[in-house]
């Protein structure tokens, strides 16, 4: 496995990407909400102006538009400027025109803005559903005239740029892989009032792995007096991620599926027990088939593993639901890896065919890397985070722990990126060993169909149905 020599960010913004925080469909530029402090901005640009990692002078066009279901800019959720947008701002003179739109209407709506020479430069990747089919039906466009891979900027990662490949070309500009794709979320009252060891100790002391798990699980669960394992829509995947191998991946420019890989089994049929034995929360007892995160601070539920991005708001949010004990840690180690895997997502940028400023998004790109790799800029950058957010220094030390761990062994899965069909496939009968069903019957019912669809895409990708 190839390992990314990317520095550790404090500031993975970006995450909230995900389709919980999808805005209204209307089309509108940002506006600033929440400004820097006036001394953090004038150290940002000094920080810039001083290094040599920057390059060129301020952009004649600094204006990039951008098309989201979430804001670059500061928007609702209490964030600040983020200190990369605010490089960009005092390096290059730059700015982020929003196109605001749906998560479910990303494509139809960028489909309609390609088409009406609109101009808009960039999309996420992160959420890996965009290649390769993007650059199979000409979305976007390579990023290789535009970003140096080999630059001090980027050599940190260039291997890990270097596993998404298509037809010789990069589609994606990878900022880094991320470690706050997926946590365990749990409320330290609720697990010390049960006598169960703390997950964050266990983690310290290298003890945190699927068996501690399970069994503080099978401990704590309780239904007839609404004691619940684990909840939530995450933790199948977060558990699968573990094992190091996604479900399909990219080999010598070819797609290849792993569902018969002896890891995958293992996995799936760990889950299968663990819904046997009552530990999954949907649909145990009185518990329904809705998810209950407000159970994690009222007691009620140990686990509930989710993306970070739902502590990137302010902390009145993210206490009402998780309680005033809530703390995290990454998904536990699967005993019987090769390395400590966990979820990891790829903060990544696709450059749209048609766009108005590939070299505005290429410099602010640029912009992201420094951020990451200039210490002082890092450091404001943490220091932002927790006076956003109220975090505590422990929780940022905690989320730089599992963004190590995501450096060190990113395996990063694009089964979304082949088609919608062969996406929707995965994601739900993947999920049917914690609904009871035996891991054999699911193989033997979804591997042939999928194979089908990536033989299709391997050997003519232009007559492929990828929608």
């Amino acid at each position: 496995m190839k390992k990314a020599r990317t520095f550790i960010s404090a500031l993975l913004l970006t995450a909230m990407s995900m389709s919980l925080l999808s805005c209204s469909s209307k089309d509108k530029s940002s506006v600033f909400s929440k400004e820097l402090d006036s001394a953090v901005r004038e150290e940002i640009h000094q920080n810039a102006a001083e290094s040599d990692l920057l390059t060129g002078d301020k952009l004649e066009n600094g204006e990039i538009k951008w098309l989201s279901d979430w804001d670059i800019n500061p928007d609702g959720t209490g964030k600040n400027v983020p200190t990369d947008l605010a490089v960009f701002q005092e390096r290059y003179g730059g700015s982020v025109k929003y196109y605001q739109c749906t998560y479910n209407e990303r494509y139809d709506k960028l489909t309609e803005y390609i088409s009406s020479d609109e101009g808009i430069d960039f999309f996420y990747g992160g959420n890996l559903d965009a290649f390769p089919r993007g650059a199979i039906k000409e979305m976007f466009v390579p990023v290789d005239d535009y970003i140096d891979f080999d630059s001090p900027l980027w050599e940190d990662v260039k291997d890990l740029n270097d596993q998404f490949i298509w037809n010789g070309k990069h589609y994606m500009a990878g900022v880094q892989a991320t470690g706050d794709a997926v946590a365990v979320v749990y409320n330290r009252k609720t697990v010390a009032e049960a006598g169960l060891d703390d997950p964050a100790v266990l983690y310290e002391n290298g003890e945190w792995t699927w068996d501690t798990f399970q069994e503080m699980l099978e401990s704590y669960v309780d239904a007839d007096n609404q004691k619940y394992g684990i909840d939530g829509w995450w933790f199948e995947f977060g558990l699968m991620n573990t094992i190091g191998v996604p479900p399909i991946s990219l080999e010598n420019g070819k797609l290849v599926s792993n569902l018969s890989d002896p890891s995958m089994e293992r996995v799936q049929n760990w889950i299968y027990d663990l819904y046997q034995k009552g530990c999954i929360a949907i649909g145990v007892g009185d518990f329904g088939w809705e998810t209950k995160p407000a159970y994690v601070g009222e007691g009620k539920t140990l686990f509930y593993p989710i993306g970070l991005y739902d502590f990137y708001t302010e902390k009145s949010q993210w206490q009402a639901k998780y309680g005033e004990d809530a703390f995290f840690v990454p998904m536990p180690r699967d005993p019987e890896a090769d390395e400590y895997y966990i979820p990891t997502g790829f903060e990544s940028y696709m450059f749209v065919s048609g766009g108005s400023n590939p070299e505005g998004v290429a410099k602010y790109l640029d912009c992201k890397r420094f951020a990451r790799l200039d210490e002082n800029t890092k450091a404001m950058a943490d220091e932002q985070f927790m006076a956003d957010y109220g975090w505590t220094q422990e929780m940022i030390d905690m989320k730089d722990s599992m963004q190590e761990l995501a450096e060190a062994n990113p395996v990063i899965d694009i089964s979304r990126g082949v088609s919608k069909d062969c996406g929707d496939l995965i994601n739900d009968d993947l999920r049917l060993t914690a609904r009871g069903v035996p891991w054999n019957e699911t193989y033997d019912a979804m591997s042939p169909v999928v194979d089908k669809y990536l033989d299709k895409i391997n050997s003519d990708p232009k007559s492929a149905d990828i929608e």
